[in-house]
C-alpha cells in the first residue's frame, strides 16, 4: 500500500513536545493559583481572628467605661461628695509630695540638647489626675525642639510628650529666636528606686 504525504499542506507537529511545554505551564499556573488561594484564605482567617479580638477589646472598653460612669455617679451623690473630695485631695497631696524640683531639673538636663535652654516649668494635674508638666524652652532651631521631644519620649520619666505651641521671638536682640511650649506627663522617681544600688555599693565598700 502506498501513502502520499504532502508536508506542504500537512506540516509535521511534535505533539509530545507541545503537551510537555503547555502542560508544564498549566501545572505551574495551577500551583501559583493554589498558593494565592491559600494566602487569601489564610489572610481572611487571620483578619477574622483579628476582628474578633478587636470586638472583645471594644466590649471590654465599653464595660470599663460603664463601670467608670457608675463609679462617678456614685461618687457624685450628695452623701459621697465628702469622700470624693477627700480622695481627690489625698491624691493631689501624694502627687505633690512625690514631685521634686531638683529631680525634674536633673531629668530635663539629661535630655536637653545643645542650643536649647529651659525657660520655665509649670506642674499641674491633667484630666486623668496625672502629673503633667508645661515646659517652655527657647533656642534658635525647631529641629532641636523636636530632638528634645524624641529624647523625652525615650526617657523613663516623660510620657505623651508633644509641642503644643511655637512662638517666634523676632525683634529681641540677644534673645531666643523662637520659644516652644511642650506638654508632657511626668513620672516621678519612686522613693526607694535607687536603694538596691546604694545598698549594693555600701556592701562593696564594707568589704
Amino acid at each position: 500500500m502506498r501513502l502520499d504525504i504532502n508536508l506542504a499542506t500537512h506540516p509535521y507537529e511534535d505533539q509530545r513536545r507541545f503537551w510537555l511545554r503547555w502542560g508544564s505551564a498549566l501545572a505551574f499556573l495551577g500551583l501559583v493559583t493554589l498558593v494565592l488561594l491559600y494566602a487569601v484564605i489564610s489572610g481572611w482567617l487571620t483578619a477574622r481572628s483579628t476582628r474578633s479580638l478587636i470586638r472583645q477589646a471594644q466590649q471590654q472598653i465599653a464595660e470599663r467605661d460603664q463601670e467608670k460612669v457608675k463609679a462617678e455617679a456614685t461618687l457624685n451623690r450628695p452623701e459621697n461628695r465628702s469622700t470624693r473630695d477627700q480622695s481627690q485631695f489625698l491624691n493631689d497631696l501624694f502627687q505633690r509630695k512625690a514631685f521634686s524640683w531638683t529631680r525634674v531639673f536633673e531629668d530635663m538636663e539629661k535630655v536637653m540638647p545643645g542650643r536649647l535652654h529651659l525657660v520655665s516649668i509649670r506642674p499641674e494635674m491633667d484630666e486623668s489626675n496625672q502629673l503633667q508638666l508645661k515646659i517652655v524652652v527657647g533656642g534658635d532651631s525647631r529641629d532641636k525642639a523636636i530632638e528634645l521631644v524624641h529624647k523625652m519620649e525615650t526617657s523613663e520619666r516623660f510620657r505623651q510628650t508633644y509641642i503644643e505651641r511655637e512662638n517666634a521671638q523676632s525683634g529681641q536682640s540677644g534673645g531666643d529666636a523662637v520659644q516652644f511650649e511642650i506638654i508632657s506627663q511626668y513620672v516621678p522617681q519612686a522613693p526607694g528606686e535607687n536603694k538596691p544600688m546604694a545598698t549594693a555599693a555600701n556592701k562593696r565598700g564594707g568589704e
